[in-house]
């Protein structure tokens, strides 16, 4: 069973559903012991970081998902949550990747919005994925390349375009909106 997170940010039900096409069980939610007995989890997010950080505080599962030991996957909102600092609302994430969440420089073309290359892919994720592939991105906030960069997309300057540390794992992009990439993506972290 895969868990997907529930919260306050958007995008769970294509992420759901996206699951769903690779026939897959899952389900939203928010509950403790459904979460930590899931096979995976998935943590999508579209929202404010914020507001955001202090819904999961709420309910707790700013203190749960670092505690996790199954494979977690991060996707946009939910992979900057999973770092330190973000400018975005001044938030402190959960610390899982330890690196500043910053907001592009140029305010004229953000977001960053729509089909574009990821290169330098270093992760079973990317297993029988071309390097120079293109999936879709929509955000305003970014992470700069670091230790824990498995892929790089260059939009203004070069952005860590997905992570990994252990057995968590992130995406600047949305999978569930990348075609036949992004299927692969999921597909490839339903497999680990």
């Amino acid at each position: 069973m895969i868990a997907i997170i529930k919260y306050n940010g958007g995008n769970v039900n294509s992420v759901q559903n996206a699951v769903r096409r690779l026939n897959a069980d899952s389900i939203i939610t928010d509950d403790f012991n459904i979460i930590r007995n899931a096979n995976k989890v998935i943590f999508p997010g579209v929202g404010e970081a914020s507001s955001t950080m202090e819904n999961l505080k709420e309910k707790g599962l700013d203190l749960l998902i670092p505690s996790l030991t199954q494979p977690v996957l991060g996707i946009c909102l939910g992979m900057q949550l999973m770092c330190g600092g973000n400018e975005e609302g001044n938030t402190r994430g959960m610390g899982i990747f330890d690196i500043s969440v910053k907001r592009f420089p140029a305010e004229d073309i953000v977001p960053h919005m729509g089909w574009n290359t990821v290169s330098k892919l270093k992760s079973d994720l990317f297993s029988g994925i071309e390097e120079n592939s293109d999936v879709y991105f929509v955000h305003s906030y970014y992470c700069e390349p670091s230790e824990f960069t498995t892929s790089v997309c260059d939009y203004i300057l070069p952005f860590s375009a997905s992570l990994q540390k252990d057995n968590f794992y992130a995406m600047q992009f949305h999978p569930e909106k990348s075609g036949t990439v992004g299927s692969r993506l999921l597909e490839n972290f339903l497999k680990l």
